[in-house]
């Protein structure tokens, strides 16, 4: 694994993080969305569901926990990034199958 400051020295080719593009911060989109649902309907339910689960409000903890994974999920994703190499140009390292070295 090369180090950060290694490269061809191309500045297009640099590093970048996945950003919307990592799962985790699908998986924090989703989570949360149903997460943010739940608690709004456990907040405005009549309180015929409170009653089938023995006096707890099951949609409203479990939106918030699902808010809480939401969240670390995201925080997650912010602080450990995804780094995607550049991608090799033509002829650049480029593995054919040949079982040869690119440019020999």
């Amino acid at each position: 694994m090369s180090s950060p400051g290694t490269g061809t020295g191309d500045p297009s080719a640099r590093k970048h993080s996945a950003g919307a593009f990592d799962v985790r911060n699908v998986i924090a989109a989703l989570i949360g969305f149903y997460g943010v649902v739940l608690t709004v309907y456990g907040l405005v339910d009549s309180g015929e569901a409170h009653d089938k689960t023995g006096g707890v409000d099951a949609n409203l903890w479990s939106g918030i926990a699902m808010i809480v994974v939401a969240a670390g999920f995201a925080l997650w994703s912010r602080l450990r990034p995804i780094v995607v190499d550049p991608t090799p140009t033509a002829g650049e390292g480029v593995d054919d199958g040949s079982g040869t070295a690119a440019g020999h």
